[in-house]
């Protein structure tokens, strides 16, 4: 297991869902941990549910500058950023034949997948000058690798591809860093996030195919894969086609 005692975490979208799980369970190992969120509401609340380990940051990652702002107030607030979890992201379902390419495919795009490189790219920008090793997990979608029968028909083409354009970037961002980050992609199936709770209120009625698991349980798949050093982890559903 790693230790992440005193270490410093950046976690983005980290206002509900699987990003307030990770900040909860690296708090817990004793990491101080940046919580980034668009919702001001949300980011807040789950900083004061951590306490003192916790610096609440309010961003749009829909801004290009914002990136950078998020991964320079970590190193403002504890001199070392030592992991990064590039976890913002939202949803969206419409078919790909009707899709109009207008602001809400923009910002579905910035989110998912221009912001993941982003902070990549200003993570790597802030610990070049003193020669330390990073470590980066962005958090991409098992939709990405095909079309579970779980959710044929829910119109995913656009989300599932900033999610595969995360899994093929961080290939190369592997390729081109010299050694310098240690990056991870979790692959997540089904997790009772917001987005999934608007049309599901009670996750028991989960159909079994969807495999669907609480962001609890996400959190520490996706540390797991982090203490093995696994460059993708994911959790599968029972019926994956």
């Amino acid at each position: 297991m790693i230790d992440h005692r005193n270490t410093t975490v950046l976690v983005t979208g980290a206002g509900s869902g699987i990003g307030k799980a990770l900040a909860e369970a690296l708090a817990a190992r004793g990491a101080f941990v940046v919580l980034a969120d668009a919702n001001e509401a949300g980011v807040n609340a789950a900083a004061a549910g951590i306490g003192a380990n916790a610096l609440p940051v309010v961003g749009d990652l829909v801004n290009p500058e914002a990136a950078a702002e998020l991964i320079n107030k970590a190193f403002a607030w504890r001199g070392r950023l030592d992991l990064v979890c590039s976890n913002a992201g939202i949803g969206h379902n419409k078919r790909l034949k009707n899709e109009p390419f207008g602001p809400e495919t923009e910002r579905l795009f910035a989110v998912n997948l221009f912001a993941a490189v982003r902070i990549a790219q200003a993570y790597l920008r802030a610990i070049e000058p003193s020669g330390a090793r990073g470590r980066l997990m962005i958090t991409g979608s098992e939709n990405s690798l095909s079309v579970p029968a779980a959710v044929k028909g829910r119109g995913l083409g656009l989300y599932g591809a900033t999610k595969h354009g995360v899994l093929i970037m961080a290939e190369w961002l592997r390729d081109e860093s010299d050694g310098a980050l240690d990056v991870h992609v979790l692959m997540p199936g089904a997790v009772y996030t917001p987005l999934i709770a608007r049309g599901l209120p009670d996750p028991t009625m989960a159909p079994p195919e969807l495999g669907l698991i609480m962001p609890e349980r996400c959190a520490e798949l996706a540390l797991k894969g982090i203490d093995a050093r696994t460059v993708l982890h994911s959790h599968a559903r029972s019926h994956r086609r």
